[in-house]
């Protein structure tokens, strides 16, 4: 079975484009795979660049899971999402599929400093040591080597290399 990618999903549901969408027919006509994380970009795009609400991307995601040209990545995981997207619109589709995924792998709590995501059922808001001063901090986990040792984002100067971080030193 093939896959599709975001903009098929897109042109799928928004419909703005006539001769796409004609071409995104014809191609899912024979079967057609969306991965969870095509479903994700997904939802952004209809949010973020078309506006669409809460409602019409619940409705559009139901759609999507009962044509029968469509195979869904997980689709009990994302029926379940859809579920917690439902009763709290606030999350986001998401952080309500990243719940559904850790529920199914059986990784709860799931770690979060979302109050909304954490206010959901089975989670709980972890408490993680956040110290925003250039002090040496001491490593949250002290009997672990959990340090995330470099990021593409914390540069001191085009030629300096990047600055060591530690999860205890978040940016502001």
């Amino acid at each position: 079975m093939r896959a599709i990618d975001t903009n098929v999903v897109v042109r799928l549901i928004v419909r703005d484009d006539e001769k796409q969408v004609r071409a995104a027919e014809s191609f899912v006509a024979q079967g057609a795979w969306i991965s969870s994380v095509v479903l994700v970009e997904t939802y952004w795009v209809l949010r973020s660049v078309y506006g669409r609400s809460h409602a019409d991307i619940l409705a559009a995601f139901e759609i999507l899971l009962d044509l029968q040209q469509l195979a869904i990545e997980q689709s009990d995981i994302v029926q379940a999402a859809l579920q917690q997207y439902r009763l709290r619109p606030a999350l986001g589709f998401s952080d309500c599929l990243a719940l559904e995924i850790a529920r199914k792998a059986g990784h709860l709590p799931l770690g979060t400093f979302d109050k909304a995501l954490a206010k959901a059922e089975g989670e709980r808001k972890e408490k993680f040591e956040v110290q925003r001063s250039n002090e040496e901090v001491k490593k949250p986990f002290p009997h672990s080597s959990f340090e995330l040792r470099t990021s593409p984002f914390d540069r001191v100067g085009n030629d300096q290399p990047p600055r060591v971080l530690s999860s205890a030193r978040m940016p502001r």
